[in-house]
């Protein structure tokens, strides 16, 4: 229930995404067709849950546990004073979420009330998973009850969230559910930003390029986000761009991306950090990114529209922005309908293959080996049927140079199934040979013709 919209106004001019929590236990009627109604907007988001449910879309729910809109007037203050919210040494409100506060989740009532609303949100609305804004304020034991609690509902509802903090905390480090922690957060992931900045350039300097567009020395942040965010040793984890080590335990625990709705989209920081490129070069650099993000070990993370080059005009915060600003244009999907296809052959040839999806750190060590590549390039081999995939030999090339680069290949006879083109799991066109050209600015997915052959005569 959001604390800065006037329900009362149908329909509302004012606009928020939510991170100005006030009741945490009940939907936001501004979205209800009656909100002076209390049973309406619960009757209305249940059946939009139950909806989506029976169009095969599972629902996760982004929840603001880290702080609340009000602070000396909010409701937890007003019942006990002093306890729900963390202090300094001085006595003053501490503001660890850049918001004016941060509740005390390592104090006994507070994790009660986070368990407690999480259970109740995951029973009564059948929300399928919860992505913790600011999850490094809240403390690594109240994280782990909360996925104990909620394994004893689904074992398969999702918890991950952001593994950072918007401010200093009085809460000590070694307490925080930071990325650098996540190994003692069994069963729960945290954005890969690693990854995100290695991609597309750093999140708060527009101008900066990434991997796919240009940007120098970003290679081993790209592999890094390939392993899944765990240990293999072919990645220099001094290269990487925040790491200077692996941190997930499993690739379940790195939520690999590009775009959020946070900061610029793709498209505008494209935009904005390659000034001059033409509309060929962008798209070409967006869809080598979608290339990379599906490939990867771990769980892939797509922001809506980003399948067809979402553009927010610029705003990198647009958290008030109006309908104009955050809605989805969904012209661009006619317009831009061979990206679409794309991201869609992607997410089909990870469906349908395994080897992509590895549930172990030591399956990806075991099955996954990088090829020699120059700057600019990076490739991997998956081999031996990785994950049980009816594929014996997978090699995954992505090229981000403005130039076709040539990549030596462990075979002579290849099928290719993802260019920078068309992607999917049919073939596009045999390839006999050692040496294979890619083009520039492009992802190329080959498979040894043996098992291609025989995966398509069962």
């Amino acid at each position: 229930d959001f604390a800065t919209i006037d329900e009362s106004h149908s329909p509302s001019k004012e606009y928020n995404w939510g991170y100005d929590p006030l009741n945490y236990n009940i939907p936001e009627g501004s979205y209800s067709t009656d909100p002076f109604r209390g049973e309406v907007r619960i009757l209305e988001f249940k059946q939009m849950i139950k909806a989506l449910k029976e169009a095969g879309i599972r629902v996760n729910m982004d929840v603001v546990y880290n702080h609340t809109y009000y602070t000396v007037n909010s409701n937890l203050n007003k019942l006990v004073p002093g306890y729900y919210y963390r202090q300094d040494c001085w006595g003053n409100f501490s503001n660890g979420s850049g918001c004016g506060n941060e509740l005390a989740t390592e104090r006994s009532m507070v994790r009660k009330l986070i368990i407690d609303s999480v259970r109740y949100w995951a029973r009564e609305y059948k929300i399928d998973g919860f992505r913790f804004d600011l999850m490094g304020l809240i403390d690594i034991p109240t994280i782990n009850e909360i996925r104990m609690a909620l394994n004893e509902i689904d074992t398969s509802i999702m918890m991950y969230g952001e593994g950072w903090t918007g401010g200093s905390s009085p809460l000590p480090d070694h307490l925080k559910s930071l990325k650098c922690n996540v190994r003692q957060l069994p069963g729960t992931g945290v954005f890969n930003d690693d990854l995100r900045d290695g991609l597309r350039g750093h999140v708060f300097h527009a101008g900066d390029p990434g991997f796919a567009s240009g940007g120098p020395g970003r290679e081993e942040s790209v592999k890094f986000g390939i392993v899944g965010a765990g240990y293999h040793d072919q990645v220099d984890y001094q290269r990487v761009a925040y790491s200077k080590g692996p941190w997930a335990a499993e690739p379940a625990q790195s939520i690999n991306y590009a775009e959020a709705h946070d900061n610029l989209t793709l498209w505008d920081k494209l935009q904005a950090s390659c000034p001059g490129a033409d509309e060929e070069t962008l798209i070409a650099m967006h869809k080598l990114c979608g290339a990379l993000v599906l490939t990867f070990q771990g769980i892939p993370f797509l922001h809506g529209g980003m399948e067809f080059l979402r553009t927010k005009y610029g705003d990198h915060n647009s958290y008030q922005s109006p309908d104009e600003v955050n809605w989805m244009d969904w012209e661009r999907k006619y317009r831009y309908r061979e990206v679409f296809e794309y991201y869609r052959g992607l997410i089909a040839l990870r469906k349908a293959h395994p080897a992509f999806r590895m549930g172990t750190a030591d399956e990806i060590r075991h099955h996954l080996r990088f090829l020699p590549t120059a700057p600019g390039l990076v490739a991997y081999m998956l081999r031996d049927h990785a994950n049980g995939d009816p594929w014996e030999t997978i090699v995954v090339i992505f090229n981000a140079d403005s130039q076709e680069r040539k990549v030596s290949l462990p075979g002579h006879d290849w099928v290719v199934v993802v260019d920078g083109h068309r992607a999917g799991s049919d073939m596009l066109r045999q390839f006999e040979g050692d040496i294979v050209s890619v083009p520039s600015r492009s992802a190329l997915v080959l498979v040894d013709g043996a098992s291609y052959r025989a995966s398509y005569s069962c």
